[in-house]
């Protein structure tokens, strides 16, 4: 199985643009967040996501732009000494910052909570899941009155840095639920040849991604290209190693893309050109005896 093309759109200019193309190629998901395209994202994406009704689309809670988090402060939703660092994982700003995202969008079908590992510089492990735990709480209330369909955690280092683990994330659901019936229903991080920790793992049959499958959750790849980063490394010889003929950026997909365990690898191709060219590798996914050899070879450089 090869991990589903969608959209991110953590850095699309023209969001609207980029979903139409996303969704006429048949993405499943697009992703988003309150503060993506300067806090415009959402508002571009509601007439999209009315002519594709059967397209999913998650979004996340957490960060917010700075004219956002002047309203949240006005509402009374933001306490002042959370507005300069435009992060909030408080119950009672989740819950504002979900309504306005249900408002904007029309409809939410995931919120991930977002890196709440950047709520926890210079915080105890004990006192950073407290706060994980107060967002799942509000979450767990949007779930069980059906107004969303699930939330998550989307992160960049937590699962990494020891801040965080799937085990842990698990159990904090279950506190917020007050019960195993928790909403708590995929799990989102950086899967990428330059972050490839969590795919050597996977192909070893551990690490995170295998841990959220087992549990039942869906897993999603961010940052592929790691920003664009990733373009710059792929020399023909790595591109010729993961499958000769494929452009550097289908390449560079290809990797993560064929990860075990993953569901969904997100990518911010705008253009019909660039979404087929990847998809079309994508459709012929790695073998884990490939992919293995790929890893091996970036690890001996």
């Amino acid at each position: 199985m090869t991990a589903a093309l969608c959209l991110g759109t953590y850095r699309v200019r023209a969001v609207a643009q980029a979903a139409r193309t996303a969704l006429a190629a048949g993405s499943p998901w697009v992703d988003t967040a309150p503060n993506y395209a300067h806090g415009r994202a959402h508002e571009e994406l509601r007439p999209v996501l009315r002519e594709y009704p059967t397209a999913r689309v998650a979004t996340k809670t957490g960060f917010f732009t700075e004219e956002q988090g002047r309203t949240a402060l006005a509402e009374g939703a933001l306490a002042r000494e959370e507005a300069a660092g435009r992060h909030s994982l408080e119950r009672g700003f989740v819950h504002w910052q979900a309504e306005r995202s249900l408002a904007a969008l029309g409809r939410v079908d995931l919120v991930f909570v977002h890196n709440p590992e950047h709520h926890g510089h210079g915080l105890d492990r004990a006192v950073l899941h407290g706060r994980v735990r107060e967002a799942f709480t509000a979450l767990e209330e949007f779930s069980h009155a059906g107004r969303i369909g699930g939330y998550g955690v989307a992160t960049w280092s937590g699962l990494t840095s020891g801040a965080l683990s799937v085990p842990e994330l698990l159990t904090l659901a279950r506190q917020a639920a007050g019960s195993a019936e928790h909403h708590f229903t995929a799990l989102q991080m950086p899967v990428s040849l330059i972050m490839d920790a969590s795919i050597t793992q996977a192909l070893n049959g551990g690490g995170p991604l295998v841990q959220a499958k087992d549990a039942g959750l869906i897993t999603f790849g961010s940052a592929p290209l790691h920003g664009g980063e990733l373009l710059d490394a792929m020399t023909p010889e790595l591109v010729n190693l993961i499958r000769p003929g494929l452009s550097a950026a289908a390449a560079a997909l290809l990797a993560p893309g064929s990860c075990p365990g993953l569901d969904v690898v997100l990518t911010s191709a705008s253009t019909r050109e660039h979404w087929d060219d990847v998809a079309k590798a994508l459709a012929a996914p790695l073998t884990a005896q490939e992919l293995r050899r790929v890893t091996d070879e970036l690890a001996g450089e």
